[in-house]
Order: structure tokens, then sequence, then C-alpha cells
């Protein structure tokens, strides 16, 4: 599987979904891929081999040619089918007019740092620090980073209220450290912030996939991954520390179920075996389904 964005001015977006397509139902692909005019976001399952045709063949575009690809393993079963869609926003902010883009990235975003950055600047600076979780509230009961500040979204949509609730003024003057799964979401997110008078803002390059690539267990970092395809969760390490709890008895989980309610909406909750067990047996669960939601990092 293949994890990936680019921020790059698009003149044709419809061109770009086209071409994609093509290339994608060529190499017999599955996943999801969202294209705007300021650039391409994308998750993809399927062997190895032709991933890698995928990944040579897209990086041939001038704007995407220095894209970072992020590898993980998969079962083949990640994504029911392929789904390609040009949108006002290759993540769903609802500030699309914020953000600009020129051919090196994002304009006025956060600062970059790479995972050994990230360990620096907290030696060096303590508890001054803020990691920030730029992720759907849901994803962080699962993992995040140590201490960090998960604000109370639903969607990407909520970025933007809650930041303007002034519930974080506090922090404006403090070194603020975004994250997310793969670096996407901070990208905006970070920009959002600067615009709304935070002062010294940061992004974990490459996300959370490549600082947990980089440290496995060993860093700032806990607890388990959530991930927006059929495997719901992945780990970074063996024996990683369970930090999520079961919605029904409160023991140790790291495992999201869909559950099945009178009115057959499905809601994700966060289950141990025991009770998943029990739900599955009763039929007010389902096995977990693949959970695509609106952004894929």
């Amino acid at each position: 599987m293949i994890l990936y964005y680019g921020f790059t001015p698009l003149a044709d977006p419809e061109a770009v979904r086209l071409w994609q397509r093509q290339l994608c139902e060529n190499l017999g692909l599955s996943g999801r891929v969202l294209i705007s005019k300021i650039g391409i976001n994308g998750t993809l399952g399927g062997p190895m081999s032709d991933l890698k045709k995928y990944v040579k063949a897209t990086k041939k575009y001038p704007g995407f040619n220095k894209m970072d690809f992020k590898w993980s393993e998969g079962t083949g079963q990640e994504f029911p089918n392929l789904r390609i869609r040009v949108r006002k926003e290759i993540v769903t902010f609802g500030a699309p007019e914020e953000i600009v883009v020129d051919e090196k990235g994002v304009v006025g975003g956060g600062v970059h740092l790479r995972p050994e950055e990230v360990n620096k600047l907290v030696e060096e600076r303590g508890d001054e620090v803020v990691f920030f979780d730029g992720r759907n509230a849901f994803e962080a009961k699962i993992g995040k980073f140590k201490n960090a500040i998960v604000p109370d979204v639903e969607t990407t949509r909520d970025f933007v209220r809650e930041l303007e609730s002034g519930k974080y003024d506090h922090m404006k003057d403090k070194p603020i450290v975004t994250y997310c799964t793969g670096g996407i979401r901070c990208e905006i997110l970070s920009t959002v912030m600067i615009n709304r008078g935070f002062k010294e803002v940061y992004q974990v390059k490459g996300g959370i996939v490549r600082y947990g690539e980089k440290y496995g267990n060993k860093g700032l970092w806990e607890g388990s991954l959530y991930v927006f395809d059929s495997r719901m969760n992945m780990d970074f390490a063996e024996n990683a520390k369970v930090i999520g709890e079961c919605e029904k008895c409160g023991g140790p989980t790291k495992e999201f179920y869909n559950v099945v309610s009178a009115s057959t909406q499905r809601v994700l909750a966060l289950l141990c075996d025991d009770c998943s067990r029990d739900g599955l047996a009763n039929g007010t669960l389902e096995q977990p389904l693949t959970h695509l939601a609106n952004t894929v990092g």
C-alpha cells in the first residue's frame, strides 16, 4: 500500500483525474485519490510491482516529481474499489480560499521538522512544546504523541470553529507541533493556525508514519495508528503500548468495530475482544469494514 500527497498548482484537475484513473485501472490498483487545483492526495493498494510502476509514472508529472510515497504492508483487501475524484479541497477544512500553493508546496505553512528534529526541539525546550493532534478526535483514542492536545473535532471541517473558539488562545506564543497520519492535514492545519495568530507552528514531516518508522515504540509516540482502510490500525513495532479503552467495559483495546444501530446507521466503536464477540453474536456489530473519511492522510 502507498500513502502520498503533493501540493502544486494544477491547471486542469479533470485532465489529471482522467490520467490517474486510466493509470490505476491499467495496473489493477484500488483505493482513493482526490485531486484539486492545488494538488493530489491518495492511498492505493495492489501488488508491489504494480505500485512501483504507478509511482514511477506519477513522478514523471512535473508537479509530482518530489512527492514522498509512504509504503506499508497490506493484504490486498484493504479497498473494495477505486475512487478518483476532483474536489475543491483535497483535505476538507472548509477554507479553500486560505491555502496558496506554488511549485514548492503550501505557502506560509508550518515549519517542517524531520522526526529527529522533533525530538531535538523537545530536548531543548521541554514542556514548553505543545503537540497538537491534526486528526479526527476518535483516531487519538488508540494512539497519539505523549501529552498531546486532542481537539474536539469529528471531521477536519471542525478545526476552524475549534481554533476560533478561543480555548487555545493561551498557546499562541508557544511552540506548536502539529501532527497527523501522513502529513497532509497538518499542511492545511498549520496554515490555518498561523492565519489565526499562532506564532511558532511546526509540522512533523511525513507525519506519524515517518516518525513511527524512525523510532518505533522508543520515541514520543505511543499506541497504534488509526488508518483509513480495512486494517483500521497499524503498529510500528511489536508490543506497542495499548492506550485505547473499550467503550463498553473499559478494558484495553485498539480495535474499532462498526456498531449497527436500530436506524441501521453504522458508527465506529472501540471494543475489546470479549465485548466485540458479544456484539457479533447478537448482531449489533459487523466485522470491521473499510472506513474512508474525507481525508486519507
